[in-house]
């Protein structure tokens, strides 16, 4: 589009007849000239109102997007819902005549949302790994994966014959392995209504039928999370890691848990930092037993030569 440069501004201008009166026309994204009726531009942008939030609420009532589509709700978020507030978009109350017709709408709204027997199984299961996922304090990546795991199972027809909290505990301890934010099986089966065997059974089954690739975890995913349940300084998490960076290369973690493992490392730096923990406060964050502790902590100190003074 030509510009004519007038004074210090640059003007715009249609480049039939020069006419300095454009249009821009958001309902066709268009920008046409008043005078001749050319169209300039046919992809017109409507770049939107220039505004600033300065909180939460006023952000959401200037967004003009909706949520994003997430897996982790039956229909993907992508359904409208009629709020229990009883108030308008304007914000102005629902007059009380009107209260019965719009509980009746809202009673539908929620029938159809779930219309067959598949659609009534994600939701309760999906609501359900909402609840064991809050439960364990996992991010929303997780939850996502998770999600997606679980319907793939779905279109695979894996549920049938198994629970569906199984199979969404095993779709959760699945997520995790694969997001590498490692999980235990009994912390899984703590947040969940059904049992550690039942959830392993159905783990071996999964990974197999979809195809999930699944690395096995390592004792150096663990010490993180360990040391900050047990209020460890960074200095501790450091040396637990190179004790087990050279246990590893001297192949002392193979064949063994690598929950049994990492808590045995924590074990030896917080005495070898003055941060010292006693092997029970230890043994009930890592969920392994105080004898683990005990055989792993002997292994690492005789083979890695590690002189401690107890």
């Amino acid at each position: 589009m030509p510009k004519v440069r007038e004074g210090t501004e640059e003007v715009e201008r249609c480049p039939e007849c020069g006419s300095r009166h454009l249009v821009r026309d958001y309902e066709r994204g268009e920008l046409l000239c008043e005078d001749c009726g050319l169209v300039i531009d046919d992809q017109f942008i409507d770049q939107g109102p220039e505004w600033r939030a300065f909180d939460v609420e006023q952000g959401e009532k200037r967004a003009r997007t909706g949520a994003p589509m997430t897996y982790t709700i039956h229909d993907k978020g992508l359904s409208t819902e009629i709020s229990w507030k009883n108030k308008d978009s304007y914000g102005k109350s629902i007059p009380t005549r009107n209260r019965a017709q719009l509980y009746r709408l809202r009673k539908w709204q929620r029938r159809i949302r779930v219309s067959n027997a598949t659609e009534r199984n994600l939701a309760f299961a999906l609501s359900e790994l909402d609840r064991m996922a809050s439960a364990m304090g996992l991010p929303r990546n997780v939850r996502e994966t998770a999600a997606m795991i679980y319907r793939k199972a779905v279109n695979k027809n894996l549920i049938r014959g198994r629970s569906i909290e199984g199979v969404v505990a095993a779709s959760l301890y699945a997520a995790c392995r694969q997001c590498g934010v490692p999980r235990t099986l009994d912390e899984v089966a703590g947040s969940s209504r059904v049992g550690r065997k039942e959830i392993g059974r159905t783990y071996r089954f999964m990974p197999r039928e979809l195809k999930l690739k699944l690395m096995p975890t390592k004792p150096q995913d663990y010490v993180q999370r360990f040391c900050s349940e047990l209020k460890l300084s960074g200095e501790v998490q450091n040396k637990a890691a190179e004790i087990l960076k050279d246990a590893s290369e001297k192949e002392l973690t193979s064949g063994r848990g690598p929950t049994g493992v990492a808590a045995a490392a924590i074990y030896i730096s917080s005495i070898l930092c003055n941060e010292r923990r006693t092997q029970r406060e230890v043994a009930d964050v890592a969920g392994v037993t105080e004898v683990t502790i005990r055989n792993r902590y002997k292994e690492l100190t005789e083979k890695l030569g590690i002189e401690i003074q107890l």
